[in-house]
């Protein structure tokens, strides 16, 4: 973005990054996938890079708003001074954070989560799908909370799964009725509570159902708890864990 802004060049979207998809080896991949799909669609964009820092939602989420309020003060004062309009953001954590709590604190942007941008994107003409190796394959979709029960985004992600020619199963709780991960709430960072079952694999138990080959995720989070509940379930060799990102990237071979 400061490259940018040095040439006078304002970007049409900046790409939120986020912290797993700065710093998460698997998270990084669909980083990459995304970026793919932005080149080849002639997509004008711009990242902050070392000036992008959390988006404070773990913080919030577990209790500290002293915290959270100073990180996200911190991102304000930079988007505001390269003036962003519009942010695109792969973690539906970052995306809600970002549209819905950043405004009250003088951040105001129009923030997109990555499945509805990329389905914009085929709206508009600038990006076209070929099934590929994803033609016919079993594909059931978890519905990240901060995407769906947060922010009511349910058929842009599943809009995409469909135009890869691709057979979609949905999972008995799914969209409104979806069950969380186990990693939101800053979950993801603690160690576990008493019980008889992980989250994470109850939840994989329900994509297990639908006799997926792909379990299909549009947040890096849930991606990291579907993967281990496979690993869990010692299913690795026959079910994979994709971005919705990847799954596009990798139709057309980007």
């Amino acid at each position: 973005m400061a490259e940018m802004l040095a040439q006078g060049k304002q970007p049409e979207v900046l790409f939120w990054v986020g912290c797993a998809g700065s710093f998460d080896d698997r998270a990084k991949k669909i980083t990459k996938a995304f970026v793919r799909i932005l080149n080849r669609a002639g997509v004008d964009f711009a990242v902050l890079g070392t000036e992008e820092s959390c988006s404070g939602d773990p913080a919030k989420r577990a209790g500290n708003e002293f915290l959270f309020q100073m990180q996200a003060m911190m991102n304000i004062e930079v988007l505001n001074a390269y003036e962003a309009k519009k942010i695109v953001t792969a973690c539906p954590h970052c995306f809600n954070t970002l549209k819905n709590e950043y405004p009250e604190l003088g951040g105001k942007y129009e923030v997109v989560h990555h499945t509805e941008y990329l389905k914009s994107l085929l709206d508009a003409g600038r990006l076209t799908i070929q099934g590929g190796q994803f033609k016919g394959k079993r594909i059931t979709f978890h519905d990240p909370c901060y995407l769906g029960r947060a922010n009511n985004i349910y058929e842009a992600p599943r809009d995409l799964i469909q135009k890869l020619d691709a057979e979609l199963v949905e999972m008995k709780r799914s969209r409104a009725n979806g069950l969380c991960c186990g990693a939101g709430g800053a979950q993801m960072f603690k160690d576990a509570e008493p019980g008889n079952k992980e989250v994470n694999v109850e939840r994989t138990e329900d994509a297990l159902d639908t006799q997926p080959q792909i379990i299909a995720a549009g947040c890096p989070f849930c991606n990291t708890m579907m993967t281990d509940g496979v690993k869990v379930k010692e299913r690795e060799s026959d079910v994979k864990v994709m971005d919705i990102a990847e799954l596009i990237a990798n139709a057309q071979d980007l």
